[in-house]
């Protein structure tokens, strides 16, 4: 008898977390659960703040990748030329104001974080937006740009470690300037091939932005 009542006290628990968590789930969040939706999709789709490029696009894929760059993270406001600029005029949310990308700016690098160490490189964001080639950050295929974010290696070598006293071309230690400093890589290197594969869909379907890091070719976007 105990053995009987001990099973229907657990299969009344079991019901009642059920019930629980239906109240608790909005019906659109179930919907999309019975339909094997990705609600991130939608999510990410409908926040990306710039014209997107969907030819020869896979659709989910790109808003997953929006979802990480624009919902999740803020790829933006280090991937753009800094606060004064990162929003449109009267779009800065931090003013109170209802928020509006500049996609002029959007991605396109070039936000200087100074210095690591006194009189050493310059940390500044690069440039995510596709080139010419239709292709992110500059022309990177995927397998390359996997290789960064599980690896952190700088592809450029923008800021390599000094041999000697510090100075505006090096790193000193005790940091690797073979490494990309401030990019949170240690943290996106983890996420699974599908979501970098999402994100670099995504990067792909964004507009070109011209002219915002250093150096970088006149003729960028055509």
């Amino acid at each position: 008898m105990k053995k009987h009542l001990s099973i229907k006290f657990a299969l009344a628990s079991a019901v009642a977390v059920a019930i629980a968590i239906a109240a608790s789930t909005a019906p659109s969040e179930v919907a999309n659960a019975q339909s094997g939706r990705d609600s991130r999709v939608e999510i990410g789709l409908a926040a990306a703040p710039v014209p997107l490029n969907m030819a020869n696009k896979n659709p989910a894929l790109v808003g997953l990748g929006s979802y990480f760059v624009n919902v999740v993270g803020d790829c933006n406001g280090c991937h753009s030329a800094g606060p004064p600029t990162q929003y449109a005029k009267g779009g800065n949310p931090y003013m109170n104001q209802p928020k509006q990308v500049n996609p002029k700016t959007y991605l396109g690098g070039g936000r200087d974080f100074g210095a690591l160490i006194p009189n050493s490189a310059h940390i500044i964001s690069r440039n995510l937006t596709p080139d010419a080639s239709g292709l992110p950050i500059g022309g990177d295929t995927f397998d390359h740009f996997v290789e960064v974010i599980r690896t952190g290696m700088d592809p450029d070598h923008l800021h390599p470690p000094c041999t000697g006293a510090p100075n505006a071309n090096c790193i000193p230690a005790p940091f690797d300037g073979n490494l990309l400093q401030v990019m949170p890589w240690p943290n996106l290197k983890d996420l699974s091939e599908h979501d970098l594969r999402a994100i670099y869909e995504y990067l792909s379907a964004v507009p070109c932005v011209q002219g915002n890091y250093p150096n970088e070719p006149a003729n960028r976007c055509n």
